[in-house]
């Protein structure tokens, strides 16, 4: 049996997410039904962690097995041939036998787009949060630097009680970037690993402190608190892109 690691890109618009749901459509089951019919044997596909309904991907990576010789190249050809065009496979490569998509990941990226302007701009509706009120960007960075180093992220995570955040809800992040677009700006994260929906809850609660609701020094006092009670709103998902995993 051999391991091969896909790394694709899809827009979250019209799907449940990356998992697959009963009744619900998701990227992982689309693309697990164009490998089992391009390979013509069933076959479970692994990715490096959940997206949500309406979040996107431009570095998606996941991985299988099979016993089946192919190329690669006409492989990914088959299967973008066979997926909706708001799914593309990137790359196919073979993996070392011990590789895992989620575990052997290091690092992850993800961008969340902020639009600021205050007229909607029809072409980026999909992929941008559009903030209604003004924000002060000197308190935005100042917020968004007490979130950096290593901390218990319980307060940023929904479901605290299940999945990875039961075990270790400990997270590192190594940088929080702000970086201008056209009519917005980029909210850039990477750690070493993220708890479910902290990316978009993290940004709720830097649009409050940059909205001067809250000062960026009770941020210290929401990571101590343990509690998704004391943090403030998710962000929409359409803003939200992972970039890239790294291995």
């Amino acid at each position: 049996m051999s391991r091969y690691k896909l790394t694709l890109a899809y827009d979250g618009t019209n799907y449940c997410g990356w998992q697959v749901q009963t009744e619900k459509t998701s990227i992982q089951s689309l693309i697990q039904q164009a490998l089992q019919t391009a390979l013509r044997h069933p076959l479970n596909l692994t990715g490096s962690g959940r997206t949500d309904a309406g979040v996107h991907a431009q570095g998606q990576t996941a991985h299988f097995d099979t016993d089946l010789p192919f190329d690669p190249a006409r492989l990914r050809l088959s299967l973008n041939a066979l997926l909706p065009p708001d799914i593309r496979i990137l790359l196919i490569e073979p993996a070392a036998p011990d590789f895992h998509a989620r575990y052997s990941a290091q690092s992850k990226i993800y961008h969340y787009h902020l639009h600021l302007d205050r007229i909607a701009n029809p072409f980026t509706r999909l992929y941008r949060w559009q903030i209604h009120k003004k924000l002060d960007l000197g308190l935005l960075k100042a917020a968004a630097a007490t979130f950096l180093g290593t901390h218990d992220f319980t307060s940023f995570t929904n479901e605290p009680q299940r999945g990875s955040v039961v075990h270790d809800p400990i997270r590192t992040l190594t940088r929080l970037d702000l970086t201008p677009i056209p009519q917005g700006i980029r909210l850039e994260f990477q750690a070493d690993g993220f708890l479910y929906k902290m990316v978009r809850n993290i940004t709720g609660t830097l649009i409050e402190c940059a909205s001067n609701k809250i000062p960026p020094s009770q941020i210290p006092l929401i990571l101590a608190a343990k509690d998704r009670r004391k943090a403030f709103m998710t962000a929409p998902p359409q803003g939200l892109f992972l970039v890239e995993v790294i291995y």
